[in-house]
């Protein structure tokens, strides 16, 4: 994925256009794990911008680059990002229902970028289920 700057960002359009064999599956499950340790992904609201918003505004109140960190020699930002990463979550798994992420009517699947320019990520996706004639696939996007 390309470089994104700090913040939470919507991925679900993106992931589903790289997963064109996501239709041959009738029922089954995506996981999703990003493979970095200054970022995270969530399912969250898609409707209000403010939601991301104010996620980012409670991650950076709550985990300040001001702490006294010992792990400071990839910048200010690095090891708040680090921590972020672990109390959001690394990985996700989502039902596919009928060829499509079966997702709410509200949600989205978000990146979250902890670094002020974390650089491209790449996220790790695995499908599994039944459907018309596809298998269980795994790979890098």
């Amino acid at each position: 994925m390309e470089p994104r700057p700090r913040g939470i960002h919507p991925i679900t359009s993106e992931v589903e256009a790289s997963l064109p064999e996501l239709a041959e599956y009738r029922v089954g499950l995506v996981h999703l794990m990003i493979r970095h340790t200054s970022a995270s992904l969530a399912v969250t609201e898609n409707a209000s911008p403010d939601v991301p918003r104010d996620i980012v505004a409670w991650l950076d109140d709550v985990v300040s680059e001001d702490f006294r960190w010992t792990h400071t020699a990839e910048g200010p930002d690095d090891m708040p990002a680090h921590v972020k990463s672990v109390i959001t979550s690394t990985e996700l798994t989502v039902p596919v229902t009928e060829g499509r992420l079966d997702l709410g009517t509200w949600q989205g699947l978000f990146l979250c970028e902890h670094r002020n320019s974390g650089g491209s990520r790449r996220i790790t996706v695995t499908i599994w289920g039944e459907g018309t004639g596809g298998s269980d696939r795994s790979r890098d996007h």
